[in-house]
C-alpha cells in the first residue's frame, strides 16, 4: 500500500479489532483435546526449540523477552516452560480485550501492557529476543508493517534475535490476512541476517489427518509444498 492509500490513524487498529471480534473463542478447532491442534503445536514447538538452539539460544533464563501482540499469553506460557524467567518477559497487544486474557492465564510475574507495535515503550536495546507470532499477516497496511519491524529493531540490542512465526501462503478463506514472503520480510529487516525455514504441515490437512494417523502427518509434514508457514531467527547487526 502506498503512504498516500494508508488509512487514517487508528483506522488499522479498528480493522483489527473488528477481525477478531469476528473469530469465536469458543472454536474447537483450537481445543488441545483436537487431534489436529495437538499435532500443529507440537510440531511448532519442535521446530522452535530447535530453532533456538541452532542459535545458541538454550539458556532462555538469561535473556530479557519480549513478544509483540501476546493475545493470551500462550508464547509468554511456553517460554517459561522452556526455561524463561517470568519476570524477565514482557508481553504487549494493542487490543485490551485480548490483554484481558493475557493477564488471567500469562505467568503472574510477567509484564504486560496495552501498546502499538509501532509505538514500544521501552528504551532502545532493552531486549534480547523479540517474538512475533501470526501479528505480521494480520497488518494489511504496508506502512504499518514497516513501522512495527523498525521499532522491534529499535528495542532489539545489537546480536539480540527476533524469533518470527507466520504465514507465507494466502488463505482464501481469510481476508483479515496477508501473507509475508522471504522478499517482504528482507525488506522489513534490512542489514539483519536471516535464518529462514518452512514449518507446519497445512492445518486443514493435519485436523484432518491426526485424526487417524499421526505417522501420515509427520510424513506429510516434511513435504515443503505442504507447510504453511515461516519460521526465521533475525539477528541484528552488532
Amino acid at each position: 500500500m502506498n503512504p498516500e492509500t494508508r488509512p487514517a490513524p487508528g483506522a488499522e487498529r479498528e480493522r483489527l479489532r473488528a477481525a477478531y471480534a469476528r473469530r469465536s473463542n469458543d472454536d474447537r478447532r483450537y481445543s488441545w483435546f483436537e487431534p489436529g491442534h495437538l499435532f500443529l503445536m507440537q510440531e511448532r514447538e519442535r521446530a522452535v526449540l530447535r530453532a533456538l538452539s541452532r542459535h545458541g539460544l538454550e539458556d532462555l533464563q538469561a535473556l530479557r523477552i519480549l513478544e509483540i501482540g501476546c493475545g493470551d499469553a500462550n508464547w509468554l506460557r511456553d517460554l517459561v516452560r522452556w526455561g524463561a524467567r517470568p519476570e524477565r518477559l514482557v508481553g504487549v497487544d494493542v487490543l485490551p480485550e485480548r490483554l484481558g486474557d493475557a493477564v488471567k492465564k500469562g505467568p503472574p510475574e510477567t509484564g504486560i501492557a496495552q501498546a502499538s507495535g509501532e509505538e514500544l515503550p521501552f528504551p532502545p536495546e532493552t531486549f534480547d529476543l523479540v517474538i512475533q507470532s501470526t501479528v505480521f499477516t494480520s497488518i494489511l497496511d504496508q506502512t504499518t508493517r514497516i513501522g512495527v519491524a523498525r521499532e522491534m529493531m529499535r528495542v532489539l540490542r545489537p546480536g539480540g534475535s527476533v524469533l518470527w512465526y507466520d504465514f507465507h501462503v494466502p488463505n482464501p478463506g481469510n481476508p483479515d490476512v496477508q501473507p509475508v514472503g522471504r522478499g517482504e520480510l528482507r525488506r522489513l529487516f534490512p542489514g539483519s541476517a536471516i535464518d529462514l525455514h518452512r514449518v507446519t504441515l497445512a492445518p486443514p490437512i493435519a485436523r484432518r489427518v491426526a485424526r487417524w494417523s499421526w505417522l501420515a502427518g509427520l510424513l506429510l509434514a516434511r513435504i515443503p509444498l505442504l507447510r504453511t508457514h515461516s519460521l526465521a531467527l533475525i539477528t541484528k547487526s552488532r
